[in-house]
């Protein structure tokens, strides 16, 4: 099962995958979030992804997903906030991020509203110093 919801005010694609997700659906839920997506093309995109009761996906779903984050990326998708809670979910999902260029513009979270306040305000509203 899965749902999207779009903020446009904010520019905010929120999104919940929710148990086991079979390839059918997988499809469905990416040309449903890729739609997301284009509703608010031509502005910073920011997407919050609810993973936390995401179970692990088929080397196929994996493979839409390495997909769907890509096309995100083309469409102006400047950060991606995670929240998961299965650490093998996270395993999977760190190989498709990497895969797809993603893994420069993500961050985890444990919380919602951690994860909202960084979609909104970058590193710095997390008092988070990155050093190059």
């Amino acid at each position: 099962m899965y749902r999207i919801d779009v903020d446009r005010a904010e520019s905010i694609v929120s999104f919940a995958l929710e148990g086991y997700i079979r390839l059918e659906e997988m499809q469905r839920f990416v040309q449903d979030l890729r739609a997301a997506t284009d509703e608010v093309a031509g502005q910073p995109i920011k997407i919050e992804a609810d993973l936390r009761t995401f179970r692990p996906a088929s080397p196929e779903a994996a493979d839409l997903i390495k997909r769907v984050q890509e096309y995100g990326l083309r469409s102006g998708v400047t950060r991606v906030a995670e929240l998961v809670q299965n650490q093998i979910v996270a395993l999977q999902l760190n190989r498709v991020a990497s895969g797809s260029g993603t893994d420069k513009i993500l961050r985890r979270f444990w919380q919602e509203s951690a994860a909202r306040t960084w979609l909104l305000h970058g590193d710095a509203e997390l008092g988070v110093t990155l050093r190059g």
